[in-house]
């Protein structure tokens, strides 16, 4: 998969230092705030950002945290008051969307 273009990844490093704490937002959101619809595009960038980033406020469609780092996103929404439901499914839980949605 090509690499999403430097301005591109700015831009969604950007959006997502604007998200607060306890709200979240999805691919598609960060990409529609770009005027994209490039969520998979957004989802390469938050994979390869690293830890400075607030990469646990950009969760899957339908509230889903981050593929393989439930656990880890958990701590954090747990200290933020990040609003979630149980689930019975492998992840656990699911951001509660219409109550944490961020819509700036």
């Amino acid at each position: 998969m090509p690499q999403p273009p430097v301005g591109f990844v700015e831009a969604v490093l950007a959006v997502v230092a604007d998200i607060p704490p306890g709200r979240v937002a999805t691919y598609g959101d960060v990409a529609a705030l770009l005027g994209s619809r490039g969520a998979r595009a957004v989802g390469q960038v938050m994979a390869r950002s690293g830890s400075e980033v607030a990469w646990w406020r950009v969760v899957r469609a339908g509230g889903r945290p981050p593929t393989g780092h439930a656990d880890a996103a958990l701590a954090h929404y747990e200290a933020e008051g990040t609003p979630i439901h149980p689930t019975d499914d492998a992840d656990g839980y699911r951001i509660d969307l219409a109550a944490a949605r961020w819509r700036p």
